[in-house]
């Protein structure tokens, strides 16, 4: 029986400027290490896995990403780094925030930038998604009374 989700994992060339934006976000850094050897291995399906991971979580203790950069064997790219919205797999993570502006603005100081535009959905939400480092895409919603 499913109890929760942990977290969700991106892969990460540049973890130090990563980790800047999810915590500009208002994530924690909850801690960082270096994995490698035999176990590590098995449980990825890989061999002479080395790799440095930081875990990031929500305020409210619930939700965390892990991000995760490998030296060894080196990352590889499955798509291109700005994929459209509609090319199949994981594509965002979505976060509620307040004052979406303010949050935009202040992810825009570590290189983030819109995908599509800052818009009003009904009466009930303002929605957007920004690309940031590593191409990585997250949704935020500021939820209207």
């Amino acid at each position: 029986m499913l109890k929760r989700m942990d977290n969700v994992l991106i892969v990460v060339d540049d973890l130090a400027a990563t980790i800047a934006f999810f915590v500009e976000l208002g994530m924690e850094l909850e801690g960082q290490t270096t994995v490698e050897g035999e176990s590590v291995d098995k449980v990825v399906g890989l061999d002479g896995v080395r790799a440095d991971i930081a875990m990031v979580r929500t305020p409210d203790g619930h939700s965390r990403v892990e991000l995760t950069k490998f030296h060894t064997p080196a990352a590889i790219s499955g798509e291109p780094k700005d994929a459209p919205a509609n090319t199949l797999g994981m594509r965002r993570i979505m976060f509620a925030v307040e004052d979406i502006e303010d949050v935009v603005a202040r992810l825009r100081t570590h290189g983030a930038e819109l995908v599509g535009e800052l818009v009003q959905y009904e009466n009930s939400y303002r929605l957007c998604n920004v690309r940031g480092p590593e191409g990585i895409v997250v949704a935020l919603a500021e939820q209207l009374n």
